[in-house]
């Protein structure tokens, strides 16, 4: 099964949580055990495991992935967005979730996050997949 998730973003930098729509789509895909693949085809934005309890945390994310990859640095891409390509090649563009019971088995504090690096969009996409096992 292969559901996209498609949504606009509001903030030039911003960290969604979207664990509840990937529980979603493993319950409503009838598949009791296997592995739940989530991917965004795009560049400049990126899926990634990461602890979803303190809203907190993810401000020091962003300030963190700032320093590696400043958005006024010097870069000699053409497109004025070099900094979110960076941000996203850092923090990748998928991850692979094993459920049971269809249930994702993630640690008590895990979250699914999107990460928008050059926004706000008015669409993004990502595609989760869903493969009995």
């Amino acid at each position: 099964m292969i559901k996209t998730m498609k949504f606009p973003t509001s903030h030039k930098t911003q960290l969604m949580d979207i664990s509840k729509e990937i529980n979603e789509a493993v319950i409503t895909s009838g598949i009791k055990d296997g592995i739940c693949i989530v991917f965004t085809p795009h560049t400049t934005s990126s899926i990634f495991m990461f602890e979803n309890n303190d809203p907190a945390l993810r401000r020091d994310l962003l300030n963190a992935l700032n320093h590696v990859a400043p958005s006024d640095g010097e870069y000699l891409h053409s497109g004025g967005n070099a900094a979110a390509h960076l941000k996203s090649s850092r923090m990748g563009s998928s991850v692979s979730i094993p459920f049971a019971n269809a249930k994702p088995l993630t640690g008590k504090w895990q979250g699914v996050f999107f990460g928008e690096f050059d926004g706000p969009r008015q669409e993004r996409e990502v595609i989760i997949k869903i493969i009995a096992g």
